[in-house]
């Protein structure tokens, strides 16, 4: 066994669900609108894990999904999956706030073919429990309610249990929610997290007898790992073969995003989880015990030289810790057009970053990341950018442009101080341009590195000259907002101002984590 550091993972893996098949842990996580979409990770001890499939490729072709006619999904989406296994199969429950559907998707195997259905109704951050041959889901905000669905799922059962089974304070900063009902030794556990006015999050956890009986419970964690009064908060238990209990929740981090947290718990006499230690989450926490011990586990990042072979039926499957913004336009992005290049070519003319289609990204780290992608631009267009982003609402880039024939790299940005979390969406407001350098050719390296540490949430970039690496712009400050409701990313992209029908080809993408970016 090891002893990892919390957050187990350092990076934006919001609202986790973890459950156990026989001795592997899969753990599924919110994506909002990137796609494909709904992360499922699998561990053999909780505290390392490895990219294992997605369940879905797109939930739709909409003009929102696709970024059409100023449409967009930013801060929407897919929420809060439930992850179950139940009958041989499993199930990811979800609800999308752009439509207000909910989805299930089941597969015998974590990394798909995944089927999928629509359940009538829509349920708020839904848990799914399957109990004695019934089926129940828990959801909503302040107001818990249990529904209980039809067998298949499909929809309420008519004449089903269906009541509020906790119900919060009014006029709290945020009322409960993020449930996850579980049960364990004849006992029913809800877990939610909670908001308390003018307190840090914290976390609930109520008990019953019977679905039909009273929930009783607590505050059971208030604690924020040191961390800025950033509570840890909202999540559930998972046990291990040999009867250890861990909780699982996460915490914001600022602009890295919501990060998973893990801890040992117990129960106390009277049934009620004691989570961490003294009451506190751990700064570190021992693995698991693992059934294998020397399995080399899967990055969650990586390098890419873009070199990929279809499948069978002619698809690119990129590396898995990819995801486009949004849905992408499969005949404008490309592969196999030059081999060890990601191709990007423009099909509209777009107001800002924001809205150019087939947009790639990746997940940064903390406490400090750095990218560097080598670009060539010989095929823009007059106007058109294509660069490296720290991609969130308050984004930063480093691009190269082509203006009046001659090359330029270019830092701008956009929103530098914006300090509060609301969900703005001015999204066509055009970036600032804080410094232009001519370029020799249409071909350029950039790099981006961000330092979360302490809450820095500081992007910089650099553009790489024959005499070595110089900064271009000035550090740019990110910020964890509604508007997209994610953490920062780096982002490949390529945008027409002018003129469509030019394209940008991105080579060799370098990740680096904190271990390999020197003092």
């Amino acid at each position: 066994m090891s002893v990892v550091q919390n957050p187990i993972l350092n990076s934006d893996f919001p609202d986790p669900d973890i459950i156990r098949v026989g001795h592997t842990y899969y753990m599924a996580s919110t994506t909002m609108h990137f796609m494909p979409g709904c992360d499922i990770l699998r561990s053999f001890d909780l505290t390392h894990w490895e990219p294992y499939g997605h369940v879905y490729r797109t939930l739709g072709h909409t003009g929102a999904y696709m970024l059409d006619d100023d449409q967009d999904l930013y801060g929407q989406g897919m929420w809060a999956p439930s992850l179950r296994w139940h009958n041989g199969r499993f199930h990811v429950l979800f609800s999308a706030n752009d439509t207000h559907t909910t989805h299930l998707f089941t597969a015998r195997d974590a990394r798909g073919p995944w089927r999928h259905h629509i359940v009538r109704g829509f349920y708020h951050d839904p848990s799914l429990l399957f109990d004695d041959g019934r089926v129940f889901i828990v959801h909503g905000n302040t107001a818990l309610r249990l529904t209980e669905m039809d067998a298949d799922l499909s929809g309420p059962k008519a004449g089903g249990l269906d009541r509020v089974l906790v119900q919060d304070l009014p006029n709290q900063d945020l009322g409960y929610e993020g449930s996850h009902l579980q049960r364990h030794d004849g006992r029913y556990y809800l877990f939610t997290c909670h908001f308390a006015r003018g307190h840090r999050k914290t976390e609930d956890c109520f008990i019953a007898d019977s679905l039909d009986g009273e929930f009783r419970g607590r505050c059971i964690l208030d604690d924020d790992l040191g961390y800025h009064d950033q509570g840890v908060a909202q999540g559930g238990m998972v046990d291990t073969p040999d009867g250890q209990w861990y909780a699982f929740m996460f915490q914001d981090r600022g602009a890295l995003g919501r990060t998973p947290v893990l801890m040992p718990m117990h129960f106390d006499t009277d049934g009620m989880p004691v989570l961490g230690v003294n009451g506190r989450v751990p700064a570190y926490v021992e693995s698991a015990p693992s059934a294998e011990p020397h399995h080399h586990y899967a990055p969650l990042n990586g390098d890419d030289d873009f070199r990929y072979t279809p499948d069978s039926r002619g698809t690119i499957h990129l590396a898995p810790y990819w995801q486009f913004n949004h849905t992408p336009h499969d005949e404008t992005w490309s592969v196999t057009a030059r081999p060890g290049a990601f191709r990007i070519t423009t099909s509209r003319v777009s107001a800002t970053m924001l809205r150019a289609t087939n947009t790639l990204t990746q997940r940064t780290t903390g406490p400090r990341c750095a990218a560097e992608v080598t670009i060539d631009a010989s095929g823009l267009m007059e106007g058109d950018i294509a660069g490296l982003c720290a991609f969130q609402g308050c984004y930063a880039y480093a691009a190269i442009t082509r203006r009046q024939g001659s090359w330029h790299a270019i830092m701008a940005e956009r929103n530098a101080l914006h300090p509060d979390n609301t969900a703005e969406r001015h999204y066509d407001e055009i970036p600032v341009e804080v410094e232009s350098l001519p370029l020799p050719s249409p071909q350029v390296t950039f790099r981006l590195e961000i330092d979360y540490t302490d809450m820095r949430d500081t992007a910089r970039f650099l553009v790489r000259t024959d005499a070595g690496w110089i900064p271009i712009g000035h550090p740019h400050r990110l910020w964890f907002k509604l508007d997209h409701f994610t953490g920062c990313r780096f982002a490949l992209f390529t945008q027409a101002t002018q003129h469509v029908g030019g394209h940008a080809d991105f080579m060799r993408f370098r990740y680096h984590d904190a271990s390999d970016m020197g003092a």
